[in-house]
């Protein structure tokens, strides 16, 4: 018999060997959430598609896109001033999802002290520093993307989407294998100032404690005034089509009564606008703003090769709650011919809450690359700021007004969203 490789053996070929399988997800994570199937056991996937080149998760920047970091509250001298400002070190994060695709711990900024009583570093006066310094920068972005920097195709939905999301900003060594240092920090703050685009590399990790998402469902959302909205499961199909090489073709799919999936939504990668990374020192977690061109595909029927493709792709997935990502493919039917192929897979459990302005999301994911054949669970927390995004799109826009909205929901995210701690 022909030998085979692991992964693309058929499950049945595999019997006599078990697959050991990681703890299930903490028990902490809030019961309604829990309860969408997110205790299961992940084993290793069987998926392929290593025979077709290309991205699985390109990041999109538009031309002319800012892209910048920089501390709150800041540091003007280095690492501590003239006027006993906080001591900040750079130490390493364990985060195991990265150590595993860079070989090291990334780097986290840490301030060694708390700051002095009287202070101004309340919430009130970080949210206004944020939108003095984002505001301006924002407008300029959507009248970019509004004025077709964002790619339009034909049967293509272009929607702007400002959102802000939590979690913790780490530093890796420079493309160039220089280590990031204290003053590579100030450096790269100080271009912040004058918005130019940072050139560190950084990450921002998303995943955070699932207390986090427990704590925010129970009380978080409460006090800021948010109402239930919706609890959804999803299932993202990851496409790559040749033809398309810049993009992916991403398949938000529901689970039907009879275990087939069923299309809900099709998109192509999100074009980044504005990026603006804050260190917040004396927070437990870190904020990312960030406006995005959402595309959404209107009429697959424009390009029936690709709608037959995605719809047959789709059809063959069997859902496994023993694979990472939740899904797999019989045999053979992860590809079609040369050009489709699948590249990852996202299974997704949430609860949202809005009000007339904001939305907030509380996701779980399980993540799968084909690409890679890693696969990482995380749990989220996005603020979707839809009063915003709506003002934006309109044609008469008010700077004013706008700083107004977002200090209130940049307030509202800092007294409430950012003083859960990711434990190193």
């Amino acid at each position: 018999m022909a030998y085979l490789p692991p992964h693309k053996r058929h499950p049945s070929t595999t019997a006599s060997t078990p697959t050991p399988t990681p703890a299930p997800p903490p028990l902490s994570l809030s019961s309604p959430l829990r309860s969408l199937s997110l205790s299961s056991p992940r084993g290793r996937h069987r998926g392929a598609g290593a025979r077709y080149p290309g991205p699985s998760n390109k990041i999109i920047h538009a031309a002319g896109c800012v892209s910048r970091w920089s501390p709150l509250p800041p540091f003007s001298l280095g690492p501590e001033d003239g006027d006993g400002e906080p001591l900040l070190r750079l130490e390493p994060f364990p985060c195991v999802p990265i150590e595993r695709k860079t070989g090291a711990k990334p780097l986290a900024l840490v301030a060694s002290s708390s700051p002095r009583e009287g202070s101004s570093y309340s919430a009130g006066a970080a949210a206004a520093a944020i939108a003095d310094k984002f505001v301006p920068d924002l407008l300029a972005a959507s009248e970019r993307a509004k004025a077709g920097d964002a790619p339009k195709e034909q049967g293509e939905l272009v929607k702007l989407s400002l959102v802000a999301r939590v979690g913790k900003l780490l530093f890796q060594c420079q493309p160039d294998g220089s280590p990031v240092s204290l003053e590579t920090l100030c450096e790269a703050a100080k271009a912040g100032e004058d918005g130019s685009k940072s050139n560190l590399h950084k990450l921002f990790y998303t995943s955070v404690p699932s207390e986090c998402l427990d704590d925010m469902e129970r009380s978080a959302v409460t006090r800021m005034g948010l109402e239930f909205d919706s609890s959804k499961e999803h299932y993202h199909v990851k496409v790559f089509d040749k033809h398309q090489s810049d993009s992916t073709i991403s398949c938000k799919c529901t689970l039907q009564e009879d275990g087939r999936l069923a299309i809900h939504k099709v998109e192509l990668n999100q074009v980044r606008q504005l990026v603006e990374d804050i260190s917040c020192l004396f927070k437990g977690l870190d904020l990312r703003l960030m406006l995005c061109a959402k595309r959404i595909l209107k009429h697959l029927d424009l390009q029936s090769e690709v709608e037959s493709a995605i719809k047959s792709l789709v059809s063959s997935a069997v859902i496994d709650p023993n694979v990472k990502g939740g899904l797999r493919w019989p045999l053979g039917k992860e590809s079609i011919g040369e050009r489709f192929s699948i590249v990852g897979v996202w299974h997704t459990n949430y609860k949202a809450f809005r009000n007339e302005t904001l939305r907030l999301k509380l996701r779980h994911a399980d993540r799968f690359d084909h690409r890679s054949s890693t696969g990482e669970v995380s749990n989220e927390v996005t603020f979707k700021l839809i009063g915003i995004s709506r003002r934006l799109e309109d044609a008469d826009q008010e700077e004013s007004s706008l700083k107004e909205m977002l200090v209130s929901a940049v307030q509202m995210i800092w007294d409430n969203a950012l003083n859960y701690k990711i434990a190193p």
